[in-house]
């Protein structure tokens, strides 16, 4: 069985290029494989290998200049998800292209998954999820709203004409955002927090988390979760669900 982690963090990197070297080194010597992106503002990626390998590499980066909160999550994989080891040097860690936006000075309320469901079920709480369209379609939460966006970039442009909207209705909403591992939400909420609106709510750890979290029975999550290696989609207890090639078949 081989783990895999996702993990993320915001936090400024003085010098990225002088990071990628040693880091690529790291994982190389322990037979991790995967995607791991720097920025100036943090670090963002999903790996695989050894649960001791992992264990190490979190460790690791933890270990940086402010990176000791770093969220992470496991899961399992029958076989090696992916081909080969990638650490990119990116301008943002996740790509929204709105200069300014920084989670770090100004953020949505966390909310555990176990206090998401209450949140949602509000009639007066706008569900917005963050993800692309073709991961929206294998599943969401009851009740969410899908901006049907190509890329996260269109997310900005999709939010200021639905604020438009509230804005000449009188409504000032409550909103409930989430992603696949909270990264996306945590710009997403800085971003629409930005807007003027004060009451932004995101799951924390994303949809993986109360996946893990939150038994089926209690869930308000409908379909899968598309993940971006080659187990394309896991469900409660993060496990590992049909290929949506075999799906659509």
């Amino acid at each position: 069985m081989i783990s895999v982690v996702a993990l993320y963090h915001f936090a400024p990197i003085a010098d990225i290029a002088a990071v990628r070297g040693p880091l690529f080194a790291f994982c190389e010597a322990r037979g991790i494989k995967g995607t791991l992106l720097l920025a100036s503002e943090g670090i963002n990626g999903t790996v695989a290998g050894s649960r001791e390998a992992l264990e190490e590499l979190v460790a690791h980066i933890r270990n940086w200049d402010g990176f000791a909160a770093m969220e992470v999550k496991y899961s399992n994989a029958e076989a090696m998800p992916f081909g080969k080891l990638k650490v990119r040097l990116k301008r943002e860690i996740v790509t929204m292209g709105v200069e300014g936006i920084d989670p770090r000075s100004d953020v949505g309320h966390y909310v555990d998954p176990a206090d998401w469901n209450a949140l949602i079920s509000d009639p007066d709480t706008i569900v917005i999820d963050t993800r692309n369209d073709f991961e929206v379609q294998a599943g969401t939460f009851e009740g969410a709203i899908n901006p049907e966006t190509v890329s996260f970039r269109q997310f900005p442009a999709w939010f200021d004409a639905e604020a438009e909207k509230l804005r000449a209705e009188g409504k000032t909403p409550k909103f409930a955002m989430f992603c696949t591992g909270g990264i996306r939400c945590e710009k997403a909420t800085a971003y629409v927090r930005a807007q003027g609106f004060d009451e932004v709510y995101h799951l924390k750890g994303g949809i993986l988390k109360y996946l893990e979290q939150v038994p089926p029975e209690q869930s308000k999550w409908q379909g899968d979760c598309f993940v971006f290696d080659e187990r394309e989609l896991i469900g409660h207890g993060l496990e590992l669900r049909k290929p949506l090639a075999d799906k659509a078949a």
